[in-house]
């Protein structure tokens, strides 16, 4: 199983992420991110934190010790009665790592990913209200045409 130098570099080539781009948001140099790359420098705590938080990752998977992406405890992981379609929509809303945006001004970094993670829950909380809705309205089809035929 691959540890954190090869997740690091999986998970930004993945999202076509610069190495600079990933060093800023942690407040590090390039060179720096790097080495972590590369396995010649320790990750500490904080950053793996960062990292994860940034990748949208457990910290398990990033250190290699899972090979599930997401958290046990994440609140905003695909529902259980998500269908292939439902997932696929969902990944089509977050495939274009397009900057969030407010008024014109890019939002970046942790509030971005607060954005990111409020769109999410609402995101599902409509696929549910509308298999929910579209559910009683073919239940109900269903049997007014089951009362007519008797």
């Amino acid at each position: 199983m691959p540890g954190y130098p090869n997740r690091i570099r999986e998970l930004r080539k993945l999202k076509d992420i610069s190495g600079v781009d990933v060093a800023e948001y942690l407040g590090i140099t390039p060179q720096y991110l790097y080495n972590l790359e590369k396995g010649t420098r320790s990750l500490s705590t904080e950053i793996a934190s960062k990292l994860a938080e940034y990748f949208n990752v457990s910290v398990d998977y990033l250190l290699g010790r899972s090979v599930e992406k997401s958290s046990e405890s994440n609140p905003l992981e695909i529902p259980e009665w998500a269908s292939a379609k439902d997932i696929a929509d969902f990944k089509k809303m977050l495939e274009d790592d397009k900057p969030v945006m407010f008024d014109g001004v890019p939002i970046e970094g942790e509030k971005r990913q607060r954005v990111l993670d409020v769109l999410t829950g609402l995101f599902w909380e409509a696929k549910e209200l509308n298999k929910e809705t579209y559910g009683r309205k073919n239940n109900k089809t269903k049997d007014t045409s089951n009362d007519n035929k008797e």
